[in-house]
């Protein structure tokens, strides 16, 4: 099956063990002794190659851009939704190692987990060829979101246009709650919802509470109509 995987998703992994770590949720260990690392360095590491393949891929792809563009748009490239939705397309959910009680709480269609285990094949990818590998696997993916982002305005700063909406609206200014916080140091996510009037609005999870915020805006906008 993670052969397969492999050829499917177009991974040229010279050491296949890296690619099984990076695929090895920290809940798989506790019932597989015998394994001895779980993906969550891939990911720190993952996540700081992404950082700069996407950052490089704008820059080169949109010279027309401003740097206030060209942040919105990496932003909302490497978001966790976005990640997560990149892994579903490659089938990361059904070769993820994760433990029973992960597996049976829906573990496998995750959006953090979907989104930490696309991060790790990014590490481990870069850690078996380096930058060039990890390129020809990620701009194809980035190519084709970066045309959805700009054609749906979802690059847009959800914060400012909710606000813009919920006073003119409602008559309210909206404000933010942080949740929830789960996840090693290293890989935080926080979850955050947004109220205006005392009502909830919409709700949403990255990797810090800025991002988070963005998310819930974004979930707000979508459940009001607005975009």
């Amino acid at each position: 099956m993670l052969d397969s995987f492999r050829v499917r998703a177009g991974l040229p992994f010279g050491d296949e063990s890296l690619l099984r770590r990076a695929l090895t949720h920290r809940s798989y260990l506790n019932e597989h002794p015998e394994e001895l690392q779980d993906n969550e360095r891939l990911e720190f590491l993952g996540d700081a190659v992404l950082d700069f393949i996407t950052g490089a891929f704008v820059f080169n792809r949109f010279p027309e851009m401003s740097e206030g563009q060209l942040t919105r748009l990496r932003a909302a490239l490497v978001r966790t939704e976005q990640l997560a939705d990149f892994a579903v397309s490659l089938g990361v959910g059904e070769v993820l190692r994760v433990g029973r009680g992960e597996a049976e709480a829906g573990g496998r269609v995750r959006q953090t987990l979907l989104c930490a285990a696309f991060e790790a094949i990014v590490g481990a990818l870069y850690l078996d060829g380096g930058l060039s590998p990890v390129q020809r696997f990620v701009e194809p993916l980035l190519a084709g979101a970066a045309e959805r982002v700009l054609a749906t305005q979802a690059d847009i700063d959800a914060k400012s246009l909710l606000q813009e909406w919920a006073q003119a609206e409602l008559g309210h200014t909206p404000y933010y709650r942080t949740v929830e916080s789960t996840g090693p140091d290293h890989a935080r996510q926080f979850t955050v919802e947004v109220y205006a009037g005392g009502d909830a609005l919409g709700s949403g999870s990255g990797r810090n509470k800025q991002a988070a915020a963005q998310a819930a805006a974004e979930d707000a906008l979508r459940r009001a109509g607005v975009v």
